[in-house]
């Protein structure tokens, strides 16, 4: 009895631990992370790359998955893979594993915007794709660097064909050139390979003071799935050359931005929504004012206004403390003491 008991208890515990999960790749010695079965809610994870890159949120994350870090110290860049269509993929060089709860649909617009709003002048690499979904956008420096990517599929298809195409160095065992599932799958590995690549031509984007953002969401394993089926050989052999080149694209550029870069992989099976959405691009952002409204609405809440005013504040205070006490020091200055030129004149006239 105790036997069956023992083997109900761990069925259950790995029952609890299966699902869903958020799993980080790669991550600086400052950028905590701690290790343990913390849940985190899909709708959360923009919020928590945004902490991630040092910037404030409207509301408080109360998630023990993430410490605080150092206030000066924050990486070059966030990297966030969504891959649909599995619950988790092998990835056993990673920093932490977290299951995910509420799995919805979630974009990084909003981490987007912060970036370009703070960092409008330096120009900083913002791009999100979904291969699947032919949607690109780019923003900053991506627009220079990312332009010969391919978007559309005949696109990425067209390059699966030319020189230096991952068709020559991956194991494609079951998986078919000519199916259509196979060639989105390997479509979108290719479309990793090709941002590595890209980057490592243009190594002079990390090194620079701006945070980069890549938001990626990867669909090529649903549809073997929905196409083949989950316990089929060509989904099993698609699960791990994705855990494998998953694994190497966290490596490169984390390497490339000088050990300062944080990489998560999303991994969900199935949204709790319908997959069709509306995307919007991080271009068409909302203006924080209308001055030309003819409603005369007021400024859009900015969240940083707290810090600016404290800082306003406190600095107009030292400034007139350090006024009062000047004007008082020199409204009771001895002159016959404190200054050398009445001290020079007033021993003159003794001698006189």
């Amino acid at each position: 009895i105790a036997r069956y008991v023992a083997l109900i208890c761990s069925l259950c515990f790995s029952s609890g631990v299966q699902g869903d999960s958020l799993t980080i790749l790669q991550a600086p010695e400052y950028v905590s992370f701690q290790k343990g079965d913390w849940p985190i809610s899909g709708e959360k994870i923009p919020d928590m790359v945004a902490l991630t890159m040092g910037f404030s949120v409207q509301e408080d994350l109360s998630w023990p998955g993430l410490r605080a870090g150092p206030l000066f110290q924050r990486p070059r860049a966030n990297v966030l893979v969504v891959v649909r269509g599995v619950d988790s993929l092998a990835l056993p060089e990673s920093v932490a594993s977290y299951p995910l709860e509420n799995p919805v649909p979630f974009t990084l617009d909003s981490v987007a915007e912060t970036v370009h709003t703070l960092f409008a002048e330096d120009t900083p690499v913002v791009l999100q794709l979904a291969p699947s979904e032919e949607r690109l956008y780019m923003l900053g420096k991506a627009n220079a660097v990312f332009e010969d990517l391919p978007v559309t599929l005949q696109q990425i298809r067209a390059r699966l064909s030319q020189d230096g195409s991952v068709l020559a160095s991956l194991p494609l065992n079951s998986l078919s050139r000519n199916a259509e599932a196979d060639l989105l799958f390997l479509s979108e590995v290719q479309v990793l390979h090709d941002i590595t690549a890209l980057l490592q031509r243009h190594r002079h984007l990390a090194k620079d003071h701006s945070p980069d953002l890549y938001s990626l969401e990867l669909s090529g394993l649903e549809e073997l799935g929905r196409r083949y089926g989950q316990d089929s050989s060509q989904y099993q052999d698609a699960t791990a050359i994705l855990a494998n080149v998953l694994q190497k694209f966290g490596e490169d550029l984390f390497g490339l931005y000088g050990d300062s870069a944080v990489v998560e992989v999303v991994t969900v099976k199935n949204f709790e929504v319908p997959h069709t959405r509306k995307s919007r691009s991080i271009l068409e952002s909302k203006q924080i004012s209308n001055p030309g409204s003819p409603y005369n609405l007021a400024y859009k809440y900015n969240f940083e206004y707290a810090v600016i005013f404290n800082i306003v504040l406190w600095l107009m205070i030292i400034l007139a403390l350090a006024v009062i006490v000047i004007s008082y020091n020199l409204w009771n200055m001895d002159p016959g003491y404190d200054s050398i030129i009445y001290r020079m004149t007033n021993q003159k006239i003794r001698l006189d």
